[in-house]
C-alpha cells in the first residue's frame, strides 16, 4: 500500500512538472490566448451618432451600425475586437493590435455609400444591389482593382442601364458614354461602357496604389453602408510599446507575488504547504489552459482578476490546513485529521466562493469591456480553485499519508 501510494505521488509529480515544462515551451498559453488593447497596444475610438435631414438616429439605426461596423472589423482580422454601445447614441470600438491607427478609424467611420450613375445624372443601383467585392490584381500589369458581382435585382438593373447607354450614344467614343462608380459622392472611376453587361459584374480600377488600398474598399462595399452619419467624439491610441510595459509589469508583480505565496505556504505549513504549492501550479496551467481553449482576451483586469483568483485559492488551502492542525492537536490520527479538516472547512469555502461568484456574475451583467474580462477571468480562477484546493489537495495528502508519512511536526502542528 505504501509503496503504490508513493509511485502514485512521484508520477502525479512528475507529470505535472513535465506537462507543465512542455506547455511552456510550445508556448501553449502564449499562441492561444490573445492579448487586449492595454498590453498589445491598439486604438480606442469612442463615435456618435448625428441625425441628418435623410437618416434620423433611431435605436434600430444605432443596432444596424454596430452590426455593420462588425462585419467590417471581422473581415480586417482583427482578433477580439470590443464593439459595444454606449447610452442612445454612441459607440466604443476597441481594437487591439492595430498598426495604423488613422487608417482603421477611416475605415470604422466612413459611410460607404455606393452609387453607380450615367453621365446625365441618372441613379443606376446603389449598394443595396451588390452581392460580394473582391480586391484582386491583373495578372498582365499587376494593378489592383475591385471586382463586384451583384445579386438578381442589381444584374437586371446594370443590364438595362448599358443597354440604354449604348442604344442613346451609338458612337463608341462619346463622352457620355459612362457610368460613373462613386463612393461616399467621390468618383473613384468612370468607365467606358464599351457594350451592354449582362453578365452581372463590374470593376472599380485605375485609382488604388496597391492591393491594400483595394482591398479596404473591398470590405466597406462587403460590409454595406452605415445608415446614419457618424461622428468621432474621442480617440485614443495606445502604442505597442507601453503595451509591453503594462505587460512586463504586470508579469513582474504577478511573479514576485506568487513566489512569496509559495514561500510562505511552505514555512508556515510545511509538508502541506508543498502539496499546497504544487496545487497551485496545477491551478495556474488550468486556468490558462481554460483561457487559451476559450480563444480569450488577456487585459489589465483580466490578469487582476486572475491574481485575486490565485489568493483565493491559497485562503481556501489555509482555511483547510487549520482546521487539520486543530484536528491534530486534539490527538487524531494523521489520515482523521484530513478528513475532518476539509470535512469542516468546506461549507466555508463554499460559501466564500459563493458569494464572490455571485459578485462576478453581476459585473459581468452590468459590467463592459475590461469589466467583463474582469469578471470571467475570476469566475474561472474560482471555479478551478474549487477542483484544486478540495479535490486535488485532499488526494494529494491522502497519497502522502499512505506512503508511510506519520510525523505530526511536517505538518506544522
Amino acid at each position: 500500500m505504501r509503496s503504490r501510494s508513493l509511485a502514485i505521488l512521484i508520477s502525479v509529480l512528475t507529470i505535472v512538472g513535465i506537462g507543465g515544462f512542455l506547455m511552456i515551451y510550445f508556448k501553449v498559453f502564449q499562441n492561444n490566448i490573445n492579448l487586449g488593447l492595454d498590453l498589445q497596444g491598439g486604438v480606442h475610438v469612442v463615435l456618435e451618432a448625428v441625425d441628418t435631414p435623410e437618416a434620423p438616429v433611431t435605436p434600430d439605426s444605432i443596432d444596424r451600425v454596430k452590426a455593420v461596423i462588425e462585419n467590417r472589423v471581422n473581415q480586417t482580422g482583427v482578433k477580439e475586437p470590443l464593439i459595444q454601445k454606449e447610452g442612445s447614441r454612441r459607440l466604443i470600438v476597441e481594437l487591439a493590435g492595430v498598426k495604423d491607427t488613422q487608417e482603421a478609424i477611416d475605415m470604422i467611420g466612413r459611410t460607404a455609400q455606393l452609387k453607380f450613375v450615367t453621365a446625365d445624372g441618372k441613379l443606376v443601383l446603389t449598394g443595396q444591389d451588390l452581392k460580394n467585392a473582391q480586391a484582386a490584381t491583373r495578372p498582365d500589369n499587376n494593378q489592383p482593382y475591385v471586382a463586384l458581382e451583384f445579386n438578381p435585382e442589381g444584374q437586371k438593373k446594370f443590364a438595362q442601364a448599358t443597354t440604354e447607354i449604348v442604344n442613346k450614344y451609338p458612337n463608341p467614343e462619346d463622352p457620355k458614354r459612362i457610368i460613373a462608380i462613386m463612393l461616399d459622392e467621390e468618383v473613384l472611376t468612370a468607365p467606358m461602357v464599351k457594350e451592354a453587361i449582362t453578365t452581372g459584374g463590374a470593376e472599380i480600377s485605375g485609382g488604388y496604389e496597391d492591393l491594400k488600398a483595394a482591398n479596404g474598399d473591398a470590405i466597406l462595399l462587403r460590409s454595406g453602408a452605415l445608415p446614419v452619419k457618424l461622428e468621432k467624439v474621442a480617440v485614443q491610441s495606445v502604442g505597442p510599446t507601453l503595451g509591453a510595459d503594462s505587460l512586463a509589469k504586470s508579469s513582474k508583480a504577478g511573479i514576485i507575488g506568487i513566489v512569496i505565496i509559495l514561500l510562505f505556504m511552505i514555512g508556515f505549513y510545511r509538508l502541506p504547504g508543498v502539496i499546497a504549492n504544487i496545487t497551485l501550479v496545477v491551478y495556474m496551467f488550468l486556468v490558462l489552459g481554460i483561457l487559451a481553449a476559450l480563444n480569450a482576451t488577456l487585459t489589465l483586469p483580466g490578469i487582476a482578476g486572475f491574481l485575486l483568483s490565485i489568493g483565493m485559492a491559497v485562503d481556501a488551502n489555509i482555511i483547510i490546513f487549520e482546521r487539520l492542525k486543530e484536528e491534530i492537536r486534539e490527538g487524531n490520527s494523521l489520515r482523521r485529521s484530513i478528513e475532518a479538516g476539509f470535512s469542516r472547512a468546506f461549507t466555508t469555502i463554499l460559501d466564500a466562493n459563493t458569494t464572490t461568484l455571485i459578485a462576478a456574475a453581476v459585473l459581468y451583467y452590468f459590467g463592459t469591456g475590461a469589466v467583463r474580462g474582469f469578471a470571467i477571468t475570476l469566475s474561472i480562477g474560482i471555479l478551478s480553485s474549487m477542483f484544486t484546493a478540495v479535490t486535488l489537495t485532499r488526494w494529494l495528502l491522502r497519497l502522502v499519508v499512505d506512503s508511510g508519512v506519520k510525523n505530526t511536526k511536517l505538518f506544522g502542528a
